[in-house]
């Protein structure tokens, strides 16, 4: 049972829809979306796309981020992005993304390079004073340091592990309730099946909003990482 479970995030696994490109298909269709307002009528549906592109936005005017030229455009997409990939895991064959670590942390890791190269070109000083709270008594000043500086060097990896082990964990829930369920179909009363079926019928839609607000905790984090930039 473990093997057929975990096989579910083995992309090597040729099953329907079971494929990077839709990756790349969802970008595209992000972009479409977001920025489709600059050359054309916006439609009345679009305006569910623009509730998620101004949550994303809220973020960023509250932080230092809008500082940042284009900043808010990379949160906004970035936010509508991983609503469709996080939502897309949900669909039946469809390969989960987000559910790979490597994919989470491609997204993570740019972007926390990004403002800490963009800190250190703008205030070098500030940066390495940043390193070193204030009124520290001063024989705990070199392991504050150090603390800090690992503090900051794990944050991509800390961003990246809560989307992926949340999106994980939640596939995994759903596997274990769906292959009960099945079995409860030939060995079971009506009773159990009905309630199984109850059971997966409200943790989908639990991770339907587990999946909105990973994408949201996602983005905040990176948001407030801003906020360290010097001013």
């Amino acid at each position: 049972m473990l093997v057929d479970i975990f096989s579910s995030f083995d992309d090597n696994n040729q099953v329907f829809m079971s494929l990077y490109i839709l990756m790349w298909l969802f970008s595209i269709v992000t972009i479409v979306l977001f920025s489709s307002s600059y050359w054309t009528m916006s439609p009345r549906w679009t305006s569910v796309v623009w509730i998620f592109k101004e949550t994303g936005s809220s973020q960023v005017f509250r932080s230092y981020g809008i500082n940042m030229g284009g900043f808010v455009n990379i949160i906004s997409g970035l936010f509508l992005f991983l609503i469709v990939m996080n939502l897309s895991g949900l669909i039946p064959y469809v390969f989960s993304t987000t559910s790979h670590l490597a994919i989470s942390l491609s997204l993570g890791m740019p972007l926390w390079l990004s403002l800490i190269i963009s800190a250190v070109f703008f205030n070098p000083s500030s940066v390495v004073a940043g390193l070193l709270p204030m009124g520290a008594p001063a024989p705990l000043n070199p392991f504050l340091v150090i603390i800090e500086t690992v503090s900051i060097l794990v944050r991509p990896i800390t961003l990246s592990v809560r989307l992926t082990a949340n999106m994980s964990a939640g596939h995994i829930v759903l596997t274990l309730i769906g292959n009960y369920l099945t079995a409860s179909f030939f060995m079971s009363s009506m009773f159990s099946m009905a309630l199984l079926l109850c059971i997966q019928v409200f943790y989908t839609i639990f991770e339907f909003g587990i999946s909105l607000i990973q994408a949201y905790i996602f983005c905040l984090l990176i948001t407030l990482y801003s906020d360290e930039h010097p001013h």
